[in-house]
């Protein structure tokens, strides 16, 4: 199944099982955040990534620079364990990952939760690719990717029993925060080929897209 339909199959069960009102109050908030501009300063093609060394999954401190010298890098950043749009994205990468090592590509993914947090969403998704915790969101505020959680948001997570900065080692009295999710395809020299970033977190690309751009095939619609 094509990742488009699953995210949009997620979205429609959400419908149904959350309390009136909630589908329309996130809507409110991604249309408001677009409005903001909060994408305007991310990261864009033509433009060198910043290097960074994050501990993975299994504690091993991975570097951005030096898996660029074995080749290209699929870099992905998420917003945690708990965002099944995220999930979706991830299983879907892990299907494709046999395709982007023939392309000679190596996929990795951050988030700013804490190094147990990427070791249950590993295994629980069969994920076999290095998941980072990026504590404190620095890595993903260097890509201009970080934005504060609006109040309506951060409340009904509260309510559902999501406390995002005790999930991302932050102190309880800091305002929340999440990176906007991206997908970046990055040169061996660190030059940023594709990038796909929304603020609309039920939005991601497609694998197929950056499989055919590393097999240098016309990007997939």
């Amino acid at each position: 199944m094509r990742l488009q339909r699953q995210l949009r199959n997620i979205r429609a069960q959400a419908g149904k099982t959350m309390p009136p009102g909630v589908m329309a109050m996130m809507d409110r908030v991604i249309a408001d955040l677009k409005a903001r501009g909060v994408e305007l300063g991310a990261l864009r093609p033509g433009l060198q990534a910043p290097d960074f060394a994050l501990p993975n999954q299994l504690g091993r401190t991975v570097s951005l620079y030096e898996t660029l010298e074995r080749g290209s890098v699929v870099l992905l950043f998420y917003r945690g364990d708990w965002c099944p749009y995220c999930c979706a994205q991830l299983r879907a990468m892990q299907l494709a990952l046999p395709q982007l090592t023939a392309g000679g590509a190596r996929l990795v993914a951050v988030s700013p939760e804490l190094p147990d947090h990427s070791l249950t969403l590993a295994e629980r998704n069969a994920l076999d690719f290095d998941i980072l915790s990026d504590r404190g969101a620095m890595v993903a505020r260097s890509y201009g990717l970080v934005y504060r959680v609006p109040d309506e948001l951060r409340d009904l997570y509260r309510d559902r029993g999501l406390d995002l900065n005790a999930r991302q080692g932050r102190p309880p009295g800091e305002p929340w925060q999440l990176p906007i999710p991206a997908t970046y395809l990055l040169s061996p020299s660190g030059v940023v080929r594709f990038a796909a970033i929304d603020a609309d977190f039920t939005q991601r690309p497609e694998p197929q897209a950056l499989v055919d751009l590393l097999h240098d095939r016309v990007p997939a619609p």
